[in-house]
Order: C-alpha cells, then structure tokens, then sequence
C-alpha cells in the first residue's frame, strides 16, 4: 500500500512529509478503529447551523480549516471556544449535533470549529499521535493556537477565557493543546480522549485499547516536557467517556485523570463525587486548594464510543443524534460549559454578559466570576480583577455585577451598569 497524500488542504502550503511503509499501514488500523470508515456520506443534521469560514488566519502549518459560529448577541470580549470533531466527521456535523452553537446564543461565547481533511489523514481524524502535530509551534497545534489569535484579533475576544473542547482524535488534540500551550487555554474538555504523548513509546492502537498504565508523576512529565520554560498554572481539564467504550477505552479516562491531577498536585482521590444527568452519570471532582475544580471525571454510563448528547429544550438538554458518534445520554455540551464557567442558566455558571457604552457586564456569583476569569481569589474571599474590589466570600451564593472597563479591568457595579 502506497503512502497516502499529505497535501495541504486546498489554497494552503502542502506538507512535506513521507511516512515509512509500516507507520502507513498502522494509520490505516488506527483510522479504521478511531473513524470506522463509512460505506457512504453521513447522514444529514436535523439543522444546520450557519458557520463562517476564515480563510487567513496565520501560516497554518497543519493545513487546516477554521470556522466560526458568531451568536447574534455577542457581548464585548467574549469567551472563545474552540471545538475539535472526531474522525470521519466535519466541522459542520460537530456543529449541527454538539449542542455548542445553541449554548454560545445563550451564554454568549464565540465559537470556533477547527476541520481537518482527508488529504491530512484518510480518515478525517486530527493527527494527535504524530510528533509533527503534536508539539509546540509546528503543525495543526501551531494552526489551531493561531485560530485562537486570529478569534481574539479579528472578533475582540478576551485572551485570557479561552477554551477547548474535542471528540475522540478531536478529545486527544484537546490534550495536545493543553499540554503544548498551556499559557493559552484557561481549560479544556477531552470527550472519549487519550492522555497527552501516549504514542512517544506507544503505538495509537495499543493507546487506544487496551491503553497505556504509566504512574501519574510520569503522565504529568510528558506533559511539562511539552513546553519546558512554563511555569505559569495549568489548565483546568475535564475528562468524560462512555463506560461501554470499545475506541478508546475507559482506561483513559483514569490516565488523563493521573496525568492532570498530578500536574496540579493534587491526589487521585477525588475530592467529591456526585451523580448528574438525567442517566446518573458518574461526575468525580478534584479540588485545588481555593476550592476550585482543576480536574474532573464525568463517566457515562451505558455508552460507547461517541459525544454524549440529550436532545431536547431544556435547560440542560442539547444536541442531536442525527449524525454517528453522538449518543443519546447526557449534553455533555452543557456540563462542559458549566465546567468552563460559560453557563448563564446556573448561578454556578458563567454569569449574563452584556454591555453599553463600550463597557462589558457580567452578572455571577463569586465562584463564577473566578472561573470565568473576571475576579481572582485569595484567604476565602474574591476580588475583582484590576481594581481588587473585595466581592466578598468566595462561594456560589455572592453575586455581583462587574462591568469591565477597559479591557481586563473590573469594577463592581452592582447598582448598575454600563
């Protein structure tokens, strides 16, 4: 079998690389057991959202394409969210199905969806097991970091809440974002993922099923290898798999959960479990010493491989089932956005962004604020960023308004605002 094109997508640079015999032959079992190639084209969403193409957005190394999902109202410097499809899908199937467009009109974030192409990998999977797209400032890490800067430069977004979110090969390039450019993601949440540099030593297969059992201080090394000079914190990362997962199997979930943990030193105990969803499903936290959740485990129950999904309009519902790989279960899409600290529908959440006269405001509790980059905390109690106003004790139950003006500078305006 000859090696497969790795031209660039089309009107970007191609990519100069020949694979040897042998890694082509393992690509092609990996994107069988990642993608399970489809006879034909997948099946039509329900709804299809209206997604805007970026055509320049920097040097785009990986050849990949960028789109945007801007909401109607979009308050100033909004949250960014970048979203990573799995294999055999699109851009627009992630889109149509996740549940996040709906989520962005409500809790007012932009999002952006990155796409790779056949001619990258045959089976439309992100190459999160290869050395030239997996590390810093090379490949479709380098692209997907400058999809981030093109959102912040062209849509005003704020730098400093960004987010990233994937399926599968998209839920390992998660990882691989994290861990490469930890000073540009505030969080992330890897969906039926792998821990990051799984394949230093390992083959995609073998890290994908039975998976790879490393201590949780070697997990964490691979990662702190993959940006040496950082010292700044580490992203908060949730992790969420189907426990019927025969892709990339429930192993992983306890591997990406000993390497975050352990790169924020916390133990592998969690620190409180609960059960979510209308399915139970099984959420294990890990507390950092301000009461913040740095690590979270969300386990599906009765689920394979797959984004899981409640379609609906409820408050917690989202998505859809009309494409493979989503799975009727729990919108996982709301959880993680809760997660991220984007949810305006909770007090826990993100908290209500809007705005006049150039000011931004956003409604939240203190807890919220924090997560949301807004406030920051210190001996139990919250302040405001910039103007280290005290808004009282850290915790879900102080809201405050905060109007920023100018940019990244917060004032208490709770009699008001702009």
């Amino acid at each position: 079998m000859s090696p497969p094109p790795f031209a660039g997508a089309a009107g970007a640079p191609p990519r100069a690389r020949v694979l040897p015999r042998f890694l082509t032959r393992l690509l092609a079992v990996v994107a069988v057991v990642l993608g399970t190639a489809l006879a034909g084209p997948l099946p039509a969403a329900r709804a299809s959202m209206t997604l805007t193409q970026v055509s320049d957005f920097g040097s785009n190394p990986g050849a990949l394409t960028m789109y945007v999902y801007r909401p109607a109202s979009l308050p100033a410097h909004p949250p960014v969210v970048v979203a990573l499809h799995g294999c055999t899908q699109n851009a627009q199937v992630y889109a149509d199905n996740s549940g996040l467009p709906q989520l962005a009109d409500r809790d007012g974030f932009l999002l952006v969806l990155a796409q790779t192409s056949s001619a990258n990998n045959a089976s439309q999977c992100f190459n999160w097991f290869q050395t030239t797209d997996n590390r810093r400032g090379q490949g479709e890490a380098l692209s997907i970091r400058q999809m981030v800067s093109q959102a912040v430069t062209a849509y005003g977004a704020d730098p400093q809440r960004v987010y990233v979110t994937g399926l599968s090969a998209g839920g390992a390039m998660t990882a691989v974002m994290l861990a490469t450019y930890p000073d540009v993601f505030s969080a992330g949440a890897v969906v039926a993922g792998l821990p990051y540099d799984c394949t230093k030593d390992n083959s995609p297969y073998t890290c994908m099923n039975p998976g790879v059992d490393l201590s949780p201080d070697a997990w964490a090394q691979r990662v702190r290898d993959a940006y040496p000079s950082y010292t700044g914190p580490w992203p908060r990362t949730a992790v969420w798999y189907g426990d019927q997962d025969t892709t990339v199997v429930p192993r992983n979930a306890t591997e990406l959960r000993d390497q975050w943990t352990a790169l924020h030193g916390l133990s592998q105990t969690p620190s409180r479990t609960a059960t979510i969803g209308p399915d139970a499903t099984r959420q294990d936290q890990y507390l950092a010493a301000d009461g913040t959740v740095a690590v979270e485990v969300d386990r599906v129950p009765g689920i394979g491989h797959g984004t899981p999904v409640d379609p609906g309009t409820g408050t917690q519902q989202c998505g859809s089932t009309g494409a493979p790989y989503f799975a009727a279960s729990i919108c996982s899409s709301y959880w993680i956005a809760r997660f991220f600290g984007l949810d305006t529908s909770d007090p826990g959440g993100g908290g209500t962004g809007g705005g006049g006269s150039g000011a931004a405001c956003w409604t939240a509790s203190n807890y919220a604020q924090v997560q949301a980059g807004r406030a920051t905390t210190s001996g139990g109690y919250t302040y405001a960023k910039g103007s280290q106003q005290n808004m009282g004790l850290y915790n879900t139950f102080v809201t405050h308004t905060l109007k920023e003006s100018p940019t990244g500078y917060y004032t208490i305006a709770d009699n008001g605002c702009p």
